[in-house]
């Protein structure tokens, strides 16, 4: 596995290289590399660093595992490519962004677009098997992200963290509710969609959260 991260999470994050459980993920990974057939590709997983280095973070999203079917998983929690159809938390998801603020489903669902504006969009395990889902968790992915949660909590100010669904909001006890802004609602999947985030509200109230903390909105 290659961890050619931007510089500026590199140097953040460099202490956890060094750590027992990263160096059995990294051998875990390119084993699974080797013998399986693996999501995102290689050169993707550390996609989200690259697109938003860590001064640059003002909203969090987070996710569970990468999507695990052909060409989807882009190294961006919740994107796909240009081209791919929308997977259906991906599609609630452009839902409540037309309820909330107007905007007609895009055209596609890759989106750097808003990576490139400063919202980090983390899955907490990185990798995942063709059509299995959830099958690189607890091999080490989960310790390494929980700490990038934690930096950005204690590096940055005035960041707006949407945490959506049970697991994601188990991750709130990483951030620093004092400084920063959470904001929950059920998962964007079909299952729990109706249960109160097609209606949240989330991107108008990260925006003027946002404003009132003197950074630019997010152009969603």
């Amino acid at each position: 596995m290659d961890v050619a991260l931007e510089p500026t999470w590199k140097t953040a994050l460099s202490p956890i290289f060094q750590s027992d459980s990263f160096v059995k993920l990294t051998e875990f990974v390119k084993q699974e590399y080797q013998d399986h057939r693996i999501f995102p590709p290689g050169k993707q997983i550390f996609s989200a660093f690259w697109h938003c280095p860590l001064p640059a973070v003002k909203v969090v999203i987070l996710g569970q595992d990468p999507y695990h079917g052909e060409g989807q998983a882009n190294g961006l929690a919740f994107s796909v490519a240009a081209g791919v159809p929308f997977p259906p938390s991906l599609l609630n998801i452009f839902k409540e962004l037309k309820t909330d603020l107007g905007i007609p489903l895009p055209a596609h669902g890759d989106l750097s677009r808003w990576a490139s504006q400063g919202v980090f969009l983390l899955n907490a395990t990185l990798t995942v098997r063709s059509n299995l889902a959830g099958s690189h968790q607890n091999q080490g992915w989960e310790a390494f992200t929980d700490q990038v949660i934690r930096t950005i909590s204690s590096e940055q100010e005035h960041v707006v963290f949407l945490l959506w669904g049970a697991f994601a909001q188990k991750k709130e006890e990483l951030i620093d509710a004092g400084k920063h802004c959470i904001l929950k609602a059920p998962h964007p999947s079909p299952l729990s969609a109706h249960r109160g985030f097609l209606g949240c509200g989330h991107f108008s109230k990260a925006n003027e959260y946002l404003l009132a903390t003197g950074h630019t909105p997010i152009v969603w």
